[in-house]
Formats: structure tokens, sequence, C-alpha cells
């Protein structure tokens, strides 16, 4: 027996529509012809996401280490466990991507065991792509108190059987309940010696990235516990109460899940409009200061705060690296990027210019429950947050 979908009331309900009218504005704007400015907010979601579901774990990436990740670079310095971490999830996440897309796929005990050995098999002593070997307990580092004691050992095989039955099954009152019940059924299972929750976060995105409705990075809610890891931590505690009991009800984490995706659709649509405001702004400078038009996307990049490297530039423009460094000393003379280290080393950041044109275009951050919007009639639904 695992957990079972909880009976939903009236505002839960309410809020799922909200749900779906978000991930059909964000639908819309992305994948109908979408503007010349989506590859960046797709990697740089994919990144947020990244750096979220591995800062839970402890394993504290910047940005750029995200962003090197999403691009397949080498590590800025040298190879660390956070590295190696970080590189193992966007393996994981690249596959769930691809997984998403093939009208064959059938969720299985081997695959998520594929994806925890692409997770940790830099570390052997987490037995990566096996079940664990024996009992396992979640400890509070700072307590020493034990949070979570997790079923047997002979019980894990035939308990993700049934998670797998479930997800299989298809017979769901919404995807967004069916993927935070996968989550919640793997936390608490701890099938694994290590990467649990990594794992957990990384099936209800696939859950979800299996609707098709929009492309996975933009179903995932990792960049949002990122932020709220205390508050997650606590939702788990309460429903689990300790220990396995999947008798207990699942309706404060289902809340919990569907607050948490309103949140984040809200802060990627918020992002998705002030990266529009300045997108415009750079095709504005380019065009003022008659510069080449390959450079905008290069140059809205650096606005948002990513370094910029010789080797990026050809990427972004599918230019030579003699163009790009012709473009990059042009930029440079007019202060519109600012170099830094000499050589190999040497990467540029935003001007004074890119700082004021990014500045300009962010957007009020709204932070509403959806639990506590207004309740009216689809047809009369007023302009909110998020929407």
């Amino acid at each position: 027996m695992i957990f079972a979908e909880p009976a939903l009331s009236e505002d839960d309900v309410r809020v799922l529509k909200l749900l779906k009218r978000q991930r059909d504005s964000l639908r819309i704007s992305t994948q109908n012809s979408p503007p010349r400015w989506y590859g960046t907010l797709r990697k740089n979601t994919f990144a947020r996401a990244i750096q979220g579901s591995n800062a839970i774990e402890g394993y504290n990436a910047s940005m750029e280490e995200a962003t090197a990740a999403v691009e397949d670079e080498p590590p800025l310095d040298e190879r660390t466990e956070v590295w190696a971490a970080i590189n193992g999830y966007r393996s994981a996440m690249s596959c769930i991507m691809q997984a998403a897309e093939d009208p064959y796929f059938e969720f299985s005990k081997q695959f998520l065991k594929s994806l925890h050995f692409m997770m940790t098999q830099s570390d052997l002593s987490s037995h990566p792509g096996k079940w664990r070997p024996g009992a396992v307990r979640v400890v509070n580092d700072e307590t020493g108190t034990i949070v979570h004691e997790a079923p047997d050992a002979e019980v894990v095989d035939p308990l993700v059987g049934e998670l797998m039955d479930y997800l299989d099954d298809q017979d769901h009152q919404s995807v967004v309940v069916a993927a935070a019940m996968a989550h919640l059924n793997l936390t608490m299972i701890h099938p694994f010696k290590d990467g649990n929750g990594r794992m957990a976060r990384a099936l209800q995105t696939l859950v979800l990235a299996r609707e098709g409705l929009i492309h996975p990075v933009f179903s995932s809610i990792e960049e949002w516990l990122g932020r709220n890891t205390q508050e997650y931590y606590n939702i788990l505690g309460g429903v689990g109460k300790g220990s396995w009991n999947p008798s207990h009800s699942a309706l404060p984490w289902l809340r919990f899940c569907l607050k948490a995706h309103y949140q984040q659709a809200n802060t990627l649509i918020r992002r998705r409009e002030e990266y529009e405001v300045l997108f415009d702004s750079i095709e504005g400078l380019i065009r003022q200061r008659k510069l080449n038009e390959r450079m905008t996307v290069p140059l809205f990049n650096s606005a948002i705060g990513m370094r910029l490297t010789n080797s990026r530039y050809q990427k972004e423009t599918e230019e030579s690296s003699y163009v790009a460094g012709r473009d990059l000393k042009i930029l440079t003379e007019l202060e519109i990027l600012i170099p830094h280290g000499a050589k190999r080393g040497r990467y540029y950041t935003a001007g004074k210019e890119l700082k004021r044109a990014r500045q300009r275009a962010r957007r009020e951050r709204t932070i509403l429950d959806p639990y506590d919007l207004p309740e009216v009639s689809s047809d009369r639904m007023p302009r909110l947050p998020g929407l």
C-alpha cells in the first residue's frame, strides 16, 4: 500500500483550474512561434532547477556553474563534488526530456534505477542504480533527531512497483495530483541510499512532462523548492510523522504542491514578460549604436547576468572565433561589455547600459497563495498575478 490520492475540495479544484490557465499561457508564449529569447529562458530555467534541487541536498552551485552544466561545458575551476552533483542531475533531467517525448515510454523500476545511476555515479558508496541494501533513517543534523524512518529494505521493490503501476494507470484526478503523489511516495519509500530527494523531484517533473503541455523545464517546481526548503521539509515531516505510514492523509502535501506550482508559474510568467521588454531594449541599443544584429542574443544573455566567453559567443552566433573576438573587442571598447581576466580565462559581463536596461525591464514580484485568491467564475476571472 502506498499513499493514495486525497479527495479534492472545491477549493482544490478551483486552484487546479487556475494552474491549467497558467500552463496554457506558458504554452502559447513558448511553443507557438517562440521568440528569439526563448532559448535563454529555457536554459536559465533549467539551470535554476538544477541549482535549486541540488541546493536542498547541500550542493550549493552558483548560477554560472549550473549554466555551465546545462551547456555541457567543463567546470570553471576544478572538478568538485558540487560539479559532479549538478552534472549528474543535468544528465538525468536530459534523459527525462527525451522520455517526455517518447510515445512508447513506460514507467518502470529499471528506469528509476537508471536515472539514479546518472545522478549519483560519481559516488559508488551511494550504490548508484541500486535499491538501498538496508534500513535508512533521515536525521536532523542540527538536533540529531530522526525525521523519517523508511520502510524495510525488503519491501522497497514491491512498493516502488506499486508506485509505477499507479503512474502507468493514468486514472488520476489530475496530472498535477499524480505528479505530487509520485514525489511524496518516492520520498517516503526512500528506495536509495542517497539521492532520494533529487530523484523524487525529478520524478514529479517527469510525470508532468509526460502530459506534453509545456516543455519539461517549465513543469518543474525545483527552483521554488530551493527557495522554500524549510517549508518543504516541514510539510513532508508533517505528513509522514516520522515513519512510513501511507494511511496518513496526503492532502496537506498536495496543497503545498499546488501553491508551489502557482507561485513558480507566476515567476516564469513574470520572467517571460521581463525578457520580452529587455530584448526589445537590446534591439534598440543595437540599432542606436549601428551594431550587427548577431550581437543581440549574447548581449541579452549578459544583461540577465550570464557570463559571456568567446566560446559561448561563437555558440550563440554560430560565428568563428575570429569574428567573436572582433565583436567582443568592439563591445568592450564601447563599454557595453566589461572584460575580466586574461587569455583563456577571459570573460565578459554587462556594462552600465545593459544593467540599466535590465533594471527598467523588471516587474513587481507578487507572492500570493492561490487558496487566498477570490473565487470568481472563469468567464469573469480578473487579471491575477501569474496570468
